[in-house]
């Protein structure tokens, strides 16, 4: 039997969860971003040509979520992120984790904090609010979906 060559993707097969909470309620379209915020490795090249690679070791990632404006993540996320701002010694970091039951892509790490709030824009329909989550010392592995 030839193997299968249709793949699939499914939003509802990604599970995310910030500092406990699972996010739902994504925007239409584009839902989720995630950067590196480094390059692994640096390159400095000699006169002669010869290359010398070093290792950042900077493993943060950047974690943009698209959520509808009606969601209730945004209020979820806001009390975590209200908290962090009215409390010493950073009482909104918590842990981020991204998983994809289909593909098995993940991106999680046990430090992460909302950087600020979403910008918000009102109109006659709903519009979304994009939080950005820093995630420092984070795993990734894309798999494929």
């Amino acid at each position: 039997m030839a193997p299968s060559r249709a793949k699939f993707v499914d939003a509802d097969q990604f599970l995310l969860y910030f500092s406990g909470v699972q996010i739902q309620g994504f925007a239409d379209g584009e839902y989720a971003v995630i950067e590196q915020m480094t390059e692994a490795f640096t390159e400095v090249v000699g006169t002669d040509g010869e290359v010398a690679r070093s290792k950042t070791n900077d493993r943060r990632v950047k974690v943009t979520l698209k959520l509808l404006q009606t969601s209730a993540a945004n209020a979820q996320l806001s009390a975590i992120h209200q908290r962090d701002l009215n409390s010493p010694n950073g009482a909104g970091v918590g842990t981020f984790s991204m998983v994809d039951l289909f593909g098995g892509s993940l991106c999680e790490g046990d430090q992460a904090w909302i950087v600020k709030y979403p910008d918000s824009s009102l109109d006659r329909s709903a519009k979304s609010r994009d939080w950005e989550i820093h995630v420092a010392n984070g795993n990734r592995l894309e798999n494929g979906n």
